[in-house]
């Protein structure tokens, strides 16, 4: 089954990082995801910029609605994802239990099964 598995946290907290507390977070995690790369689990992996990018398309009545900003202002905010192919749920919290240790302070992770309806022909360009 594959799974997303959603990274939240205060980002004011996480930007308050310097480089290098962010450059040894980023490499703990990386040995989690090598993990789940070598057995051939882990899917693409996704840190979103700040919310301050964000713009959100609210539905209504007439026209949807264009905001800047997230859509929803939260104590912790939609971080990253990670995809990753596991047989079970069991197998999913594992991964993110071990993402939480490699990752400092509060936060959560939510994980979600996912379908894919369409596969993506998508090259992704940096």
């Amino acid at each position: 089954m594959l799974y997303a598995v959603l990274c939240y946290n205060d980002e004011n907290a996480v930007g308050a990082w310097t480089r290098e507390e962010d450059d040894a977070c980023m490499a703990r995690l990386a040995v989690v995801q090598d993990g789940m790369a070598a057995k051939n689990r882990m899917g693409p992996v996704a840190r979103l910029l700040p919310t301050t990018s964000a713009t959100t398309l609210r539905k209504s009545v007439g026209e949807p609605l264009v905001i800047d900003g997230p859509f929803a202002e939260t104590k912790e905010q939609l971080l990253g994802f990670y995809m990753a192919d596991c047989e079970t749920l069991d197998e999913a919290l594992d991964f993110a239990r071990d993402l939480a240790k490699a990752n400092p302070g509060p936060g959560s992770y939510e994980i979600r099964p996912v379908r894919i309806y369409r596969p993506s022909r998508m090259k992704v360009v940096d």
